[in-house]
């Protein structure tokens, strides 16, 4: 073989040896890359369902804090009702009942069973204070704590308080398991929560869903900013928690929007904070303790806020002044709109609620209020609420149009006013178009305009003339005042 062939056999023998060895790296290179996502997809499956589906594992929250969740149970004695014979078969009861004479003593039912109800809770301190709802232990003349691993305490309910619907219990026991508590206003729309609670008296379920809305106003005289959520509630859920992904309480389930006693995909939490507040004051008072300014507002809408000159609708519409309250001292009149308070805004009604409900009485707030066309402060004393509200007389029908707003009026004689305790001049006898399509009715009294008071139908007729498209027609019913927008025809 020549020399120039040797080389070329030996160049080819290499060219062949290196494709060969490139050719098993390769191999061995992609054959690691599997083995590396084979083992990655086996750490994926072993792991939290987060990475797998896009949806949260709760395994380890349920196993933490589950045991910290008890069945709330609660008897109340029942009345005794009337006469009923034990037997309703037995010919003498039978002739009571027919010739409808009282039965004898000896006939009458026993008194019957207590009435029984159950609901959830949580442990909040190792002692044995427990957080429940106060709807689930009012009126109780026993209740009954079981734990998860069945033992069962008969608990003292240390106080409830009506308006935040939070009653704080307290079992004799010691070492308990308890919640981690969180951070409400951290919550936001669209956050997975998870409910545990004892629906239908399924004790230990749990169930999970979104945060809908925070801060949601529900109305019933309520001073609670709720936590609306998906999360399926059903009763007996009520007093359980509601915790984030982090394993923190941050609710109290409390309250379902339902037309058929069930779950229809709104529920309602207390944010923890508030319970903790009001926690904090049913063990170390006994009560709640809030404050008031002594005012009734609404919300303001966009006809409202056109009325009044606002950019746009918000703040809280002062409807009426308790003539003996701080807010009449600090000069607060009907139809100014507060904007904020303490320099924290208020954009809807309940919001000022629950922020003057929650200082300390006697301190200062300072208000930021709108007032014919301009921004101005005022300065108000908190005093303490009370629980008996004034009433008023209902105000009287009558019949009997201002082409512009629909109304007909007259002046209330001196003794009608008295009669139905009222500061206003006029009333309403006849309503039509547009007035009657806002809501204005016969017999309400018409107290003011665009947050001026009227004491005359000549008046009335001047503010009306003079007033926007749109009028905020403050009126009165049934002791109660509140402003109707009433757009001019």
């Amino acid at each position: 073989m020549s020399t120039s062939l040797k080389m070329l056999h030996a160049l080819l023998a290499s060219c062949l040896a290196c494709a060969l060895g490139a050719c098993a790296q390769n191999g061995n290179a992609q054959s690691a890359q599997g083995d590396r996502e084979q083992s990655n997809r086996a750490e994926t499956s072993a792991g939290t369902s987060t990475q797998t589906t896009g949806l949260p594992d709760f395994r380890p929250l349920v196993r933490q804090y589950g045991d910290a969740v008890v069945f709330v149970e609660v008897r109340q004695s029942a009345r005794p009702t009337a006469s009923v014979p034990v037997n309703p078969e037995d010919p003498l009861s039978d002739f009571f009942r027919r010739f409808g004479i009282p039965a004898p003593e000896g006939f009458a039912q026993p008194n019957p069973a207590p009435a029984r109800g159950a609901g959830s809770g949580f442990i909040v301190s190792e002692d044995g204070y427990i957080l429940t709802n106060a709807h689930v232990v009012a009126d109780a003349d026993s209740v009954t704590v079981r734990l998860t691993d069945r033992r069962e305490f008969t608990a003292e309910v240390i106080g409830a308080d009506r308006g935040t619907d939070v009653a704080v219990i307290k079992i004799d026991a010691n070492d308990l398991p308890t919640v981690q508590i969180g951070d409400a206003s951290a919550l936001s729309p669209g956050q997975w929560v998870l409910a545990i609670g004892s629906p239908f008296g399924l004790e230990n379920s749990a169930t999970a869903g979104i945060v809908s809305a925070t801060a949601r106003a529900l109305g019933g005289g309520s001073y609670v900013p709720f936590i609306q959520t998906d999360v399926a509630v059903n009763p007996g859920n009520s007093g359980g928690p509601l915790f984030n992904l982090d394993g923190e309480v941050v609710g109290i389930n409390s309250m379902i929007f339902s037309q058929t006693g069930g779950y229809m995909g709104l529920s309602f939490a207390i944010p923890i904070d508030v319970a903790m507040d009001v926690r904090e004051q049913l063990i170390k008072n006994g009560r709640v303790v809030r404050g008031r300014i002594g005012v009734t507002v609404q919300d303001v809408n966009a006809q409202l806020a056109e009325s009044f000159g606002l950019d746009r609708p918000r703040g809280a519409l002062v409807s009426s002044v308790d003539p003996e309250g701080p807010a009449a001292d600090a000069g607060l009149k009907a139809g100014d709109v507060i904007l904020g308070i303490n320099d924290e805004p208020v954009e809807r009604s309940n919001e000022l609620a629950v922020t003057i409900a929650g200082l300390q009485p006697g301190k200062q707030a300072e208000l930021t209020i709108w007032r014919e066309g301009k921004q101005r402060e005022l300065d108000v004393r908190i005093e303490e609420m009370q629980d008996t509200p004034a009433q008023r007389a209902s105000s009287p029908r009558a019949k009997g149009a201002d082409a512009k707003l629909g109304l007909a009026v007259r002046p209330l004689t001196e003794e009608e006013k008295a009669r139905i305790d009222t500061e206003g001049e006029l009333v309403v006898e006849r309503v039509t178009s547009p007035a009657a399509e806002s809501g204005v009715l016969p017999g309400d009294i018409i107290v003011g305009v665009n947050g001026t008071e009227i004491e005359s139908v000549e008046q009335l007729r001047d503010a009306v003339e003079d007033g926007p498209s749109t009028v905020a027609l403050l009126i009165e019913r049934r002791g109660a005042q509140v402003f109707v927008p009433v757009p001019i025809g």
